[in-house]
């Protein structure tokens, strides 16, 4: 399933860019003027993993399937975006069809780029952005908790629970703080993510410095990380450009020599993509086969049956069992009859919680 990041910041400040270099396509325009972006693009990129291919040359499978996530570049926001200003509406609806954000915030100076505030200050753009998403949040929460108080009055028990985490998210929100640091009552998760605020999404800060700050970042990277710690945020440091540039470079070699050049040991796109993984909680299982080796991705903690379901409805309409190995064993024990052999394959029911790197034979009867 992998997940649907949303691209997000204030404009000019290298959203397309990136945006480009995980997609390696030229597909959202990169301008030097706000708005550049008017309609959302969407790109998939494959999870870099060399797992699938090492399965793959074991079982003799005829493809290697990584699993793959959706980025959505989104046009730029400005101040009074909750209110309707720039193209706030149609921004705030984007990142309501998204898990989570990625925030692009501007970590290099120059004039060559024009910013839309007049100069360069990461943490006072974010503030920007957030606040924006607190006051849409706001206005929203605040017109259905009074309808939910009301019908609990009422008697109406479905809108007591919704109140029960409304109310904390409501609290946080007044008091300037985003939904997911409001601390939801045991029980009332599911209501709270139904509430569906945008600032309940997970977030990922992406700190775009310069190419000379790309190992080590610099002092506006350092703000954004230390920000990131305060707002139950990550954060991850690259430098846009260079990765628009390594994108285009199709020679695996050449890649590498381009990264050793600059001392960096593995494309920033590498370093999102796990970051949204731990951000979101995902783990990636493996089937193989002859025609093809595939990685899936499921929340962590998913059982068997559910990851079944992944794939198609009829294994986990009817589940019989999981054949199950991680890939370091598999791999060691040189393919699945020599795991066999050694009583290395498990197998597991319905509610077997699935573990990152488990390969999985469903058995299954419809």
């Amino acid at each position: 399933m992998g997940f649907r990041c949303g691209i997000v910041g204030l404009p000019n400040v290298g959203k397309s860019t990136l945006f480009n270099a995980l997609t390696a396509t030229a597909a959202a325009e990169a301008s030097n003027y706000p708005f550049c972006t008017i309609e959302p693009n969407v790109g998939r990129v494959a999870v870099p993993d060399e797992r699938p291919a090492q399965i793959a040359a074991l079982t003799g499978s005829a493809a290697a399937v990584p699993t793959q996530l959706e980025f959505v570049d989104i046009a730029g926001l400005v101040r009074g975006a909750s209110k309707g200003e720039g193209l706030g509406n149609r921004f705030l609806g984007n990142i309501r069809q998204v898990d989570a954000i990625a925030h692009v915030v501007r970590c290099f100076d120059g004039s060559a780029v024009t910013h839309v505030e007049g100069s360069v200050d990461p943490v006072r753009d974010i503030e920007t952005v957030e606040t924006e998403l607190m006051l849409a949040d706001l206005e929203s929460l605040e017109g259905r908790a009074e309808n939910a108080r009301r019908r609990v009055t009422g008697g109406d028990k479905d809108a007591r629970n919704r109140l029960k985490a409304m109310e904390p998210a409501l609290a946080a929100l007044q008091a300037g703080r985003p939904a997911r640091l409001a601390e939801i009552p045991g029980g009332s998760e599911r209501a709270f993510r139904e509430l569906q605020l945008l600032t309940a999404k997970p977030v990922l800060y992406i700190a775009n410095v310069d190419e000379d700050s790309a190992a080590a970042g610099n002092s506006h990277s350092r703000r954004v990380g230390d920000r990131a710690s305060e707002n139950g945020a990550a954060c991850v440091t690259i430098a846009a450009a260079i990765e628009e540039e390594l994108a285009q470079l199709a020679d695996a070699a050449e890649r590498r020599a381009f990264l050793e050049t600059l001392s960096l040991g593995e494309p920033g796109l590498d370093r999102v993509i796990r970051a949204g993984y731990d951000l979101l909680d995902l783990i990636t299982f493996f089937t193989t086969g002859p025609k093809e080796t595939r990685a899936w991705t499921v929340p962590r903690g998913s059982t068997a049956h559910f990851a079944a379901g992944e794939i198609h409805t009829d294994f986990q309409r009817g589940f019989i069992r999981a054949e199950t190995i991680s890939c370091d064993l598999f791999i060691a024990s040189g393919g699945e009859q020599a795991a066999r052999d050694a009583g290395r394959m498990r197998s597991e029911g319905r509610d077997y919680p699935v573990r990152d790197g488990d390969i999985i034979l469903f058995r299954f009867n419809v």
